[in-house]
């Protein structure tokens, strides 16, 4: 049995301790080790010759790949059932590397309209400098969905649990619209993590992680993730010739061609770390690969906090609404049930009956809760998202996103219930 196909067997727990990781060859560690370094020593001419024509793997300079981010991308990589990985410097690099190989000028993607702030800038203003564009459209609406794609969309990019609402994305029906596009799915599935969902088993192409978030846990570094489910056929159509096409950066050699299902990783360290340069450094793996060993013990601590917390508020006279799809009367309880089992996420909106002034005087007096711009933290976390996050966008959008005025976005933690309910309660006392 190969390694692979004995990974494949194990469980996510067990995965989440030991995938990527084996006892250091030269001192015996058993952690993974940090590698800080820069370059690394070649045998040989010819092997250094053969590092650098792609014609063997191994390790050349830590812009491209290092050991202990290596350890990290295979760890992922079997928690979301992947091909391979390409670890980056932060959830934002990971969708240009993502899109990178996939694009080119004039060309386009369809995102959902329920994404994270930054995304929707990213998408509707930065990447226009690159002349790539995004058109934005409700993914429940399967109808406006397929008007959207035209002859120069080159994916479709949805987040699995979108941030903030915590609305929930129905993967396999956006992943069959896309096979029937000749397009790559993306999901972010940052809010979810791979133990909630796994995109890539519902129709996926690719996964991208802001690994900043839960897959570390404790608000301590950032770093971001691109996982390839190894599945498209990147040659059948002439859609994304950087995969398809001679690349003359390697003397003519084809991606695809050459790697296989490997084709999108390899593109995406050899070409999108080598010239973008958005590395992710070993002490940051380091942090992450420690926290994705609990990321099994702390995940359904989060939605049991999540969902008792959400049942409190939806019955307290100052809330006007809970977006939480967990809750047994939330519009999203038959897709929750279906495609996300294990729970519907820890994150979500509360909407105060006072409005936007309402809001600001809540987040001012909470004690237990941050007020930060993060999520997926063991801390419960808020932000009135409307004067922060999403302030970039004009109030059409950030209603549409879920980020209105009147709502403040909750991250709950791990801490006991009890203590955060009596902390929401005191700040909407204070709130009035």
């Amino acid at each position: 049995m190969s390694e692979q196909d004995h990974a494949a067997q194990q469980g996510f727990d067990t995965l989440a301790v030991h995938a990527g990781a084996k006892p250091d060859p030269a001192t015996g560690a058993r952690q993974v080790p940090i590698y800080q370094t820069t370059a690394y020593q070649f045998r040989d001419a010819e092997h250094a010759a053969k590092l650098f024509g792609l014609q063997e793997v191994g390790y050349i300079y830590s812009r491209l790949t290092n050991p202990t981010v290596s350890a990290l991308a295979d760890r992922i990589t079997a928690l979301e059932g992947g091909a391979g990985s390409v670890c980056c410097s932060s959830g934002h690099a990971a969708q240009i590397l993502a899109l990178l190989p996939l694009m080119g000028p004039g060309l386009n993607i369809v995102a959902s309209t329920r994404l994270y702030g930054g995304t929707v800038t990213q998408f509707s203003q930065t990447i226009r400098r690159f002349g790539w564009s995004a058109k934005f459209a409700d993914l429940d609406d399967e109808a406006a969905l397929r008007a959207a794609i035209d002859k120069d969309t080159r994916a479709i990019f949805v987040e699995s649990i979108s941030n903030p609402g915590g609305y929930l994305t129905d993967i396999p029906a956006i992943a069959k619209i896309a096979d029937e596009a000749g397009i790559p799915l993306i999901v972010d599935n940052t809010l979810a993590s791979p133990y909630l969902c796994r995109p890539i088993e519902q129709g996926a192409t690719l996964v991208v992680h802001s690994m900043t978030k839960y897959l570390t846990g404790n608000g301590t570094v950032t770093g971001g993730v691109v996982v390839d489910s190894g599945k498209f056929d990147w040659s059948a159509s002439d859609k994304f010739p950087s995969l398809s096409q001679p690349e003359p950066a390697y003397h003519g050699m084809k991606f695809h061609e050459t790697f296989g299902p490997a084709a999108f990783t390899f593109f995406g360290i050899a070409i999108g770390l080598r010239d973008l340069g958005m590395t992710l450094n070993p002490q940051a793996a380091h942090y992450t690969l420690m926290g994705i060993e609990t990321l099994g013990l702390r995940m359904p601590r989060h939605v049991e906090n999540a969902k008792t917390v959400a049942e409190h508020l939806s019955r307290h006279d100052r809330i006007a609404s809970v977006s939480y799809a967990g809750l047994a009367d939330s519009p999203q309880r038959e897709r929750a049930q279906r495609l996300y089992p294990k729970g519907a996420g820890a994150l979500f909106n509360i909407q105060l009956k006072g409005g936007y002034d309402a809001c600001v005087r809540f987040i001012n007096a909470l004690k237990l809760f941050s007020h930060v711009a993060n999520l997926g933290d063991a801390r419960s976390l808020a932000i009135h998202s409307a004067s922060t996050t999403h302030s970039q966008l004009s109030e059409s959008q950030q209603i549409a996103a879920g980020a209105g005025p009147d709502l403040v976005r909750l991250s709950i933690g791990i801490e006991d219930a009890a203590d955060i309910i009596a902390d929401l309660d005191q700040a909407l006392a204070a709130a009035g």
